[in-house]
């Protein structure tokens, strides 16, 4: 049970409780009544702060990108040199997941369900400066200091092997017999893994 100081909102102990339930039961395995024993409250009181488990998500879902979104504008808009993006992209991007390990395969849901209303209600005209990074890799490509790569696919490749392990998690697990900890630990490792391995695939 979740036990917060007793200054703490129950709108945050609520908040709290149903990370813990998303993250040990998923989004489609999580029910009210657990989020509502979690947070040591009944479940018409937890009805009256939300409403269901998607109005519950989606407040837990745009707090995770609002924190992380300043970090992925900090990194891309930034005077650091290409290999130093790609590390501290991969490292703040993973760190986020591990923290809310049910937002990637929500988030492939929602786009497929509504791609544009979805995108539209996350980023807003505020949408990450990809472009910065496009031009950065086109003039380290041109400079002869990496290989010529097309910069979309670079990006491409950091956020793939960054989201999709956890999108994959439970055939992974089925295949290889990995315990839930033993995942987080592989994805602790992959934190320096991913950069590495990109860095490597386009250093000359």
């Amino acid at each position: 049970m979740v036990n917060l100081p007793a200054d703490q909102s129950t709108e945050q102990k609520i908040l709290e409780a149903a990370k813990n339930v998303f993250i040990s039961k998923g989004m489609a395995g999580a029910r009210m009544q657990d989020i509502a024993n979690e947070a040591g409250i009944n479940k018409a009181l937890l009805h009256y702060y939300f409403r269901s488990k998607d109005k519950l998500f989606e407040v837990i879902f745009r707090e995770a990108i609002q924190r992380l979104f300043p970090k992925v504008v900090g990194i891309l808009a930034s005077e650091a040199p290409l290999f130093d993006k790609i590390r501290l992209f991969c490292r703040e991007y993973i760190t986020m997941v591990m923290a809310n390990p049910y937002i990637p395969l929500f988030v492939v849901n929602e786009i497929h369900k509504q791609p544009g209303t979805f995108m539209e209600a996350i980023w807003g005209d505020k949408r990450p400066p990809v472009e910065l990074l496009f031009d950065q890799v086109r003039r380290e490509a041109e400079a002869g200091i990496i290989k010529p790569v097309p910069p979309e696919q670079l990006v491409l490749n950091m956020l793939s092997l960054c989201v999709f392990p956890f999108i994959g998690k439970p055939l992974w697990q089925n295949i290889s017999g990995t315990t839930d900890e033993q995942f987080m630990a592989m994805m602790e490792e992959r934190k320096s893994l991913v950069p590495e391995f990109i860095i490597e695939s386009i250093r000359i």
